[in-house]
């Protein structure tokens, strides 16, 4: 379950519009927004995509179109000492035959010298000689399997890529170039995967991170992922679009039932054989994975099953040892939480064998250094500070490039971007970065020259990206395209703090509507997500921004409240919802619903809410435990029944259904479904592969049988995340029965 709405969007508001990073929109452009408008490719500029450093840290290379017609597009290179930008190679002359290239990804050789690229499944090598010279481009494999999650050796001697789910290395240099080697037989889909993560491991693992496997530092051995997926239940993808509907079963691991079998192997690329880590548990999840600096031992974090012991194991499969011993595991050390272990994604090697471990022992997620052998060393965040990500190392261990907040009142609603000095045992090594106001990460890191890209937004300006040289110089804004539409025009938000249950101080952001009249009478929008150390109320520009700016322009009040678990209240909050979800989430939208009627400008009669995937279920959850407190809602994607989940998110939160019968009823909007009361719009998209259509069929069947009317809006095709018309036909519907059911046909008709 993801904080996110469509991931589309992304890409529609990827524009530098700030004064001091990119062009101005175009002035002459109405701002009076419409779906239509807001939804084109290019309303809010276009920005550059694929951005990666070189492995010496002196360019960053990017592809980019600078008219954006489709013909120029290009991969580009910019210095970052001197800002200058130019052309390495045109897409375009990179044509194969008749068929046009298209550059999925692309990745440097560690050496520098070449740069392995990937159009439509199939692997290239271009020679690295600025300009970049396309008659030396030379085709890999030309396959109708595709080649997926390729990766250079450390030495730049061979790729790893994973086909039809077994795992394979090419040589790329030398006498033996274009020889692939078979490391593994057994890959079948649905049953055996090896390399490459299943859909439970990517979605709730690894943050939809397809990669499952890693190369030791000498380049001569792969730790990989070996999936057996035979004991996992099926759920059935049903295509109604052609004339014979299509059936795509997928793996789908539910609450309290059979995960996937998950075994780590290490294979040695001379010999083909694999030595299997012992790592115990077998119900357990292997987490995350990572070789020692000299690559005599890889490192496993072992998460049990409940999820409230987090175990770091050193494996060692090395030839080295002892036969009995290969594959040996020991713990270097174990974080226990009475409720769950959140996992990071803030492990890391230094140069010496120390590591850098992220920990929420004290209540938020700090930044902790330890020796070889797992001993603690100091914490390198300082108290206050909560960090959220983890940017980048310095190739020497220096120094750590990080994104958090403060943790004081409503410093959550921001993102920092600090530089933590790793030498300063003094803990004086702590440097804010980016201190302005909104949400900054370092988003491309290098970690031998020290170079970064920073991206950027708020609430109310579209992201744009900063090229942060090393030395500390001027930082130069990287390409876009101004937007159409002036966000400098369009209404504001305010952040404020509400009053919630227990005295507590509820984060809260409102957005009035345009040409507000305080004599007036306003409806209003709330949205909410309302999971476990969730946020809506950020200063960011995110997937719903702009419209939430164009209902303002139809004369609509938008407001947003976060609850007691939400991240504003740390670890201790967010296990308020351990067992049992959702209750105060409700308590924190009815103190909002408050607060919204205390205002003399809110029509308090016309408050509708909504909220997608999880927010879908606290929408669903809120209006059929409080009926009559909202006019409408519209519930998207939403799970209606927790027993429908996947097993990793669920059980995180919940236990098994087995031992916690009561909270997966009662955290259940189908559990309620009699109460229906108020105007509801429920949607979700056929092929959803993260919350089934299953959850709004059951649901739908519970209120036909409860005699409760509601609406409906099925999409054919699309998953948790809609595109293209989709995409835009679900947000007219929304703005369309929100405009119907909170304005009024009257109110309409007189264009208020």
């Amino acid at each position: 379950m993801r904080n996110s709405l469509i991931a589309l969007w992304i890409g529609l508001f990827a524009a530098t519009t700030s004064t001091q990073a990119g062009p101005m929109p175009d002035k002459s452009t109405t701002d009076r927004l419409t779906v239509e408008a807001v939804m084109s490719p290019t309303a809010w500029g276009r920005r550059t995509a694929q951005r990666e450093w070189s492995p010496d840290g002196e360019r960053l290379t990017y592809v980019w179109d600078e008219k954006g017609d489709g013909k120029e597009e290009a991969l580009w290179s910019l210095d970052p000492e001197t800002g200058k930008k130019e052309i390495l190679v045109r897409l375009a002359d990179l044509k194969q035959g008749d068929e046009d290239f298209r550059l999925d990804a692309y990745s440097w050789s560690p050496r520098g010298d070449a740069l392995l690229l990937v159009s439509r499944g199939d692997l290239y090598l271009l020679p690295f000689n600025p300009p970049l010279d396309p008659c030396k481009l030379r085709r890999l494999t030309h396959t109708e399997a595709a080649e997926e999650v390729p990766s250079f050796s450390p030495d730049g001697s061979r790729i790893a890529f994973v086909r039809e789910y077994d795992l394979y290395v090419l040589d790329v240099l030398g006498g033996t170039s274009g020889q692939e080697t078979r490391l593994t037989t057994d890959g079948k889909e649905n049953t055996t995967l090896n390399g490459i993560n299943d859909w439970v491991y990517e979605e709730e693992i690894w943050n939809r991170a397809p990669e499952g496997y890693w190369w030791s530092p000498d380049g001569s051995r792969i730790a990989y992922y070996h999936f057996d997926e035979t004991p996992v239940s099926s759920y059935p993808l049903v295509d109604d679009d052609p004339t014979h509907a299509g059936v795509t079963w997928q793996k789908y691991p539910l609450p309290g039932e059979a995960n996937p079998r998950v075994r780590i192997g290490v294979a040695d690329i001379a010999t083909g054989h694999t030595t299997w880590m012992r790592t115990g548990d077998d119900d357990s999840y292997l987490a995350r994975v990572a070789w020692t600096p000299k690559g005599d031992a890889v490192a496993i974090q072992r998460l049990n099953r409940e999820q409230n012991r987090l175990d770091l194991l050193r494996c060692g499969p090395s030839p080295a040892n002892s036969p009995a011993d290969r594959g040996a595991c020991s713990t270097l050390l174990t974080e226990t939480w009475p409720t769950w272990i959140n996992l990071g994604e803030d492990f890391h090697f230094l140069p010496d064998g120390r590591f850098l471990w992220g920990s929420e022992r004290g209540g938020w997620r700090r930044l902790y250094l330890y020796s070889a052998e797992g001993k603690l060393i100091r914490p390198v965040t300082p108290e206050g500070w909560a960090i959220t990500s983890l940017g980048g190392v310095a190739e020497d261990g220096t120094w750590a490039l990080v994104s958090g907040f403060s943790t004081a009142g409503l410093g959550a609603i921001d993102r920092k971007v600090a530089r933590v000095r790793l030498d300063d045992s003094e803990g004086n090594g702590w440097e804010v970065l980016t201190p302005e106001p909104g949400t900054h990460q370092a988003g491309v890191v290098s970690p031998r020259s020290g170079a970064w890209l920073q991206t950027s937004t708020t609430a109310d300006l579209p992201p744009y990206g900063l090229v942060r040289p090393a030395s500390g110089g001027k930082p130069i804004p990287m390409p876009a395209t101004a937007p159409v539409y002036d966000p400098a025009s369009l209404p504001k938000w305010e952040f404020l703090t509400i009053p919630g249950p227990d005295g507590s101080k509820l984060p809260a952001r409102i957005l009035k509507p345009v040409g507000f009249d305080p004599a007036r009478r306003y409806p209003v929008i709330m949205h909410q997500y309302g999971g476990p150390g969730s946020q809506v109320v950020e200063n960011a520009w995110n997937a719903r921004a702009i419209w939430y700016k164009l209902m303002a322009q139809r004369g609509f009040a938008v407001f947003m409240v976060d609850n007691q678990t939400s991240i504003f209240f740390g670890k201790a909050g967010e296990d308020r919802d351990h067992r049992r979800m959702s209750a105060l989430n409700l308590a924190a939208q009815l103190a909002g619903v408050d607060y919204l009627k205390s205002l003399p400008w809110v029509d308090g009669s016309r408050i509708g809410l909504w909220g997608w995937s999880g927010g879908g279920t606290n929408t669903l959850y809120c209006i059929l435990n409080r009926p009559g407190v909202w006019k409408a809602a519209l519930a998207g994607a939403p799970v209606t029944d927790w027993r429908l989940y996947d097993s990793i998110w669920t059980e995180r939160y919940l236990d098994s259904p087995k031992d916690n019968p009561d909270g997966y009823r009662d955290s259940s909007p189908l559990t309620y479904s009699g109460n229906l009361a108020d105007r509801l719009l429920i949607v979700h998209g056929l092929a959803d592969d993260n919350v089934h259509p299953q959850n709004t069929v059951v649901m739908s069947r519970d209120f036909v049988k409860a005699g409760r009317q509601f609406d409906a809006a099925l999409y054919p095709g699309q998953r948790h995340a809609f595109v293209g018309p989709y995409m835009r036909h679900f947000f007219q519907r929304m703005t369309d029965f929100f405009e119907r059911e909170l304005r009024g046909a009257d109110e309409m008709k007189m264009g208020k």
